[in-house]
């Protein structure tokens, strides 16, 4: 049952619910407010994993590397500066092969100091071989931490999920958070391997000193099973459909059936330029078109545009990457398939180059796309995307 909830509240929820068995926490804004409910749920009993407060983020993030060497389950959530500082350990996790799952509430890095959202920091760690999600919206950011720990868990890849700082994090919005019983239908409690964690009746040895004879060799292996979670992702999402009757892809498409032009984006900006595409897709249509409404995957009502089948098809779309690491190359290739005009509208640089998304979208469609491709680095240090933003670069890309 949906309900009003602030979007940190309602992730600290799913957490909780996710029944981890330590949660370590620095606060750091904008992903303050997750902690402090996770705290709340421990201090009140209402939840029964241990809390720990730590001294700093690269302390938390060690915490819950220990906790998952030890064959816990785990959680912590970081932003911007914190994640900066933990960068170390965040290596490590990923080489030591530990299903640690972590929230990063989304913010602009230092310097100057800026608390708002962008996505600079996601990008700081787009090849540390954590697997990367992006919520569009709060329900989003539930269930995707939900998958991301059954994933993890199944390849022993940690995973991170992206959720913009403030813009969602201090939204209130209705979001279905689901209970204990309903998560152990889709995730059960963790029981890591035998050989894959410290155990005193099984001694085993993690993150030893390997020579240049074998390193290459572990490097592959924590590259292949990054790239087996996009079929996982599938999957998974199937079996998530049964119990909770919501599913997500690893790239989305929302738009006209064979778009002119197409925005790629990811994280809450998508929800915009789908304003934006429904508006365009309005005026665009042929007059003898006609509309239906239709509920989307999270239950909100859009106005979708249908052309029939000779006349109309054509128009605008966006497509949202739900998962950046690992970089859906086929299924972007697939939805952009015959579409020459393409926008990517990313809160990120990649300074000397260009943004993050933008490299990848271009090596994805490398040989295979004759698309006249334009980046735009947006919405920096919290500014606003606004539709008029986006139509005016739809009207150029349609000129």
């Amino acid at each position: 049952m949906k309900k009003c909830i602030e979007g940190s509240e309602a992730v600290a929820s799913a957490v909780a619910n996710c029944q981890p068995d330590v949660v370590a926490s620095y606060p750091i804004t904008p992903q303050t407010h997750i902690v402090e409910y996770l705290a709340w749920l421990k201090n009140s009993h209402r939840a029964d994993f241990e809390f720990i407060q730590a001294d700093s983020e690269f302390a938390a993030a060690s915490i819950v590397q220990g906790a998952a060497a030890a064959g816990g389950r785990t959680y912590t959530a970081t932003s911007a500066q914190g994640l900066l500082l933990m960068m170390e350990v965040v290596y490590a996790t990923a080489g030591l092969r530990l299903p640690v799952v972590m929230t990063l509430a989304n913010r602009a890095v230092s310097a100057p100091i800026n608390i708002w959202n962008d996505q600079q920091d996601a990008m700081a760690m787009r090849d540390a071989g954590w697997m990367m999600l992006f919520a569009e919206d709060n329900q989003a950011a539930v269930d995707l931490h939900i998958i991301a720990y059954r994933m993890a868990e199944e390849l022993r890849v940690p995973a991170v999920v992206n959720m913009d700082g403030f813009i969602l994090t201090h939204t209130v919005e209705p979001v279905d958070v689901p209970s204990k019983n309903q998560i152990r239908q889709f995730l059960p409690r963790y029981k890591a391997a035998k050989n894959t964690i410290l155990d005193v009746n099984h001694p085993v040895t993690l993150g030893a000193f390997v020579t240049p004879e074998h390193y290459q060799e572990f490097r592959q292996e924590l590259q292949q099973d990054l790239l087996a979670a996009e079929g996982l992702f599938i999957k998974e999402n199937k079996k998530f459909k049964q119990v909770f009757g919501r599913e997500y892809k690893s790239v989305e498409y929302y738009g006209a059936k064979k778009p002119e032009a197409v925005i790629i984006s990811f994280g809450s900006v998508v929800g915009t330029i789908k304003d934006t595409v429904d508006e365009l897709n309005s005026t665009l249509r042929e007059p003898s078109a006609f509309t239906s409404v239709s509920a989307d995957k999270h239950g909100d009502k859009r106005e979708r545009i249908n052309q029939g089948d000779k006349q109309g098809d054509r128009g605008v779309g966006v497509v949202n990457v739900v998962m950046f690491r690992p970089f859906p190359k086929k299924e972007i290739g697939e939805v952009l398939n015959g579409c020459e005009k393409i926008a990517i509208i990313e809160k990120d640089i990649a300074f000397g180059s260009t943004g993050g998304l933008d490299l990848e979208v271009k090596a994805a469609l490398y040989g295979k796309s004759s698309a006249e491709i334009k980046s735009y680095s947006m919405g920096l240090g919290g500014r606003d995307i606004t539709k008029e933003e986006i139509r005016v670069i739809f009207e150029k890309m349609l000129k």
